[in-house]
């Protein structure tokens, strides 16, 4: 079975009936999705397949074959020069310093790059519905929200 992540095809073993989670962690190496609840619920493990935000701990890889999935590894991109350009989200969650403990901060970042991709210019009350579905273990809720403000705002004027 093939997967497209990050815009880079891997060989899986064909076991539709696996999560995706695995095989982006323990099979491909990509370590930036974390488990967490492993039903759904917190959200920490969430990537973009086709752009949209999905919990890969209950994505089963016969869902995403054939998708277009992307990790946190993958919302940045590279220059020529081989420079890191940091996604808007990822550079407003520096500014902001919104990561503490850093467990949630790639769901969060996937969920606002996605929010922002849909709605590039959100309002207070839909951040904060969109960025709800993110369990956050240190409650930095309150930086969350202004840093996707921010990148919301910057994007808006680049």
């Amino acid at each position: 079975m093939e997967l497209n992540i990050n815009n880079r095809n891997y060989q899986v073993p064909d076991t539709p009936d696996r999560p995706l989670l695995w095989v982006i962690r323990d099979e491909i190496g990509l370590k930036g999705t974390k488990f967490s609840c492993e039903i759904g619920i917190c959200g920490n493990c969430t990537v973009h397949i086709d752009g949209n935000p999905a919990r890969s701990c209950i994505t089963l890889l016969s869902t995403a074959q054939g998708r277009q999935i992307k990790t946190i590894e993958g919302l940045a991109e590279t220059s020529a020069e081989g420079e890191i350009i940091y996604h808007p989200v990822q550079q407003a969650f520096l500014d902001e310093q919104v990561p503490q403990c850093g467990w949630c901060q790639p769901a969060q970042m996937m969920t606002a790059a996605a929010l922002l991709d849909q709605n590039p210019n959100p309002n207070n009350e839909e951040i904060q519905q969109t960025m709800s579905g993110v369990y956050c273990r240190c409650g930095t809720y309150d930086r969350i929200r202004q840093a996707v403000a921010r990148a919301a705002n910057q994007a808006g004027s680049g």
